[in-house]
C-alpha cells in the first residue's frame, strides 16, 4: 500500500515506527549519548549553546520546545559539571542568560567529533545511490517536521512581533517592486483595520520566533479582503503561505463571509501562483491600489 493510500491510523503507526528506528539508530536510548558522560538531553542542550556568545535561556527553551522546569534541570546538571555559567541579564535580572565555559566548549567539540563519526557510520554501509536516497529523504523529513512545529495564532497588529513582520513585509516590497514601495501611497490597511471587529491578524512562529503573518479585512459593505500575507525567507518552502491563506479563508467563512478578495503586484510571482492554485480567479480591479497588477476573488464553500 502506498503512503497516499494509508489510513490516518496507519500513518500514525508509520510515524511511531520511524521514531523508534531513529531513536535506536542514533543512540538516544543510552544513558551516555555518543559514549560521552551525559544523556541525550544534556548533550543536545550543550550543542545548542555552541559558540562564544551568551544565550537568553527563554530563547533556547523556545528553540528546543522544552518546558521551563526541564531546561532548568538540564542547566543545573551542566552547571554542576562546570560546563555552563548561568547568570541574570545585566539589563533585566528577571531574564537568565547562559554561556559555555572553556570546559563546556571542549566537551562540545568532542561531542561534535563523535556526532560526525555517527553520521558517517549511518552512510558507510550504503552504496552511493542509497546514500543519495537517504540524505534526500532526510532533507524532506526535516522540512516537513519543521513545518509541523510552526504555530499560528491571532495577535494584535500592534504587538511587537506583529510590527516586526509588517516592517519586514514592507521592506521586502520596497526591494522587489520596480518602482519601490511607499507605504503612504498604498491602500494597505491601518493596523486598526486588522483588529476585531473590523478584521483580524494572524502571526506564525517557528521556535518562538515570528516568521510570517496575514491579515483579514472585514468591511461591512464589501467582501472580506486578505492583506499583508508574508513569510520570512528563513521559513519559505514549508508551505506556510498556503497554510496562512487557508486559515484566513477559514476565519472568513466562520464569520459568515461568502467571498474573499485580494490584490497583488506582478513582481510577486510566487504569490500569484499560490493564489491561482488555491482556487482564486482573476477579476477586474475592485480598488485603486497603485501597486496592484492583479485582482483575485474566491467564493468560499
Amino acid at each position: 500500500m502506498s503512503t497516499e493510500q494509508r489510513t490516518p491510523e496507519q500513518q500514525v503507526e508509520q510515524v511511531r515506527r520511524f521514531n523508534r528506528t531513529v531513536a535506536e539508530r542514533v543512540g538516544v536510548l543510552h544513558d551516555q549519548y555518543l559514549g560521552g558522560a551525559r544523556p541525550y538531553g544534556q548533550a543536545r542542550l550543550l550543542w545548542e549553546l555552541g559558540g562564544t556568545g551568551t544565550h537568553d535561556v527563554r530563547s533556547v527553551r523556545a528553540r528546543l520546545g522544552l518546558d521551563s522546569g526541564y531546561i532548568s534541570r538540564l542547566l543545573r546538571a551542566l552547571e554542576a559539571d562546570g560546563l555552563v555559567a548561568v547568570e541574570p541579564h545585566p539589563r533585566d535580572r528577571r531574564v537568565r542568560t547562559v554561556t559555555l565555559t572553556d570546559a563546556g566548549r571542549a566537551e562540545r567539540a568532542q561531542l561534535d567529533a563523535r556526532s560526525q563519526d555517527l553520521a558517517g557510520s549511518l552512510l558507510h554501509p550504503l552504496d552511493p545511490a542509497q546514500r543519495t536516497r537517504l540524505t534526500a529523504a532526510m532533507a524532506e523529513v526535516e522540512r516537513l517536521l519543521t513545518a509541523s512545529v510552526v504555530s499560528v495564532e491571532t495577535l494584535d497588529p500592534d504587538h511587537p512581533d506583529a510590527v516586526h513582520c509588517l516592517r519586514a513585509y514592507t521592506a521586502e516590497l520596497g526591494r522587489l517592486f520596480d518602482t519601490g514601495f511607499d507605504p503612504d501611497r498604498t491602500l494597505l490597511p491601518d493596523p486598526g483595520e486588522l483588529r476585531a471587529p473590523r478584521g483580524l491578524f494572524l502571526l506564525a512562529r517557528l521556535h518562538g520566533e515570528p516568521v510570517g503573518c496575514g491579515g483579514l479585512k472585514l468591511p461591512a459593505d464589501a467582501p472580506a479582503e486578505i492583506k499583508r500575507l508574508w513569510v520570512s525567507p528563513q521559513a519559505r518552502g514549508l508551505g506556510l503561505a498556503r497554510r496562512l491563506l487557508a486559515q484566513l479563508e477559514s476565519r472568513a467563512t466562520d464569520l459568515g463571509r461568502k467571498v474573499v478578495r485580494l490584490d497583488t503586484n506582478r513582481a510577486l510571482e510566487a504569490a500569484t501562483r499560490l493564489y491561482r492554485t488555491s482556487g482564486y480567479t482573476e477579476v477586474p480591479a475592485f480598488n485603486d491600489e497603485p501597486y496592484a497588477h492583479h485582482w483575485f476573488e474566491k467564493h468560499l464553500d
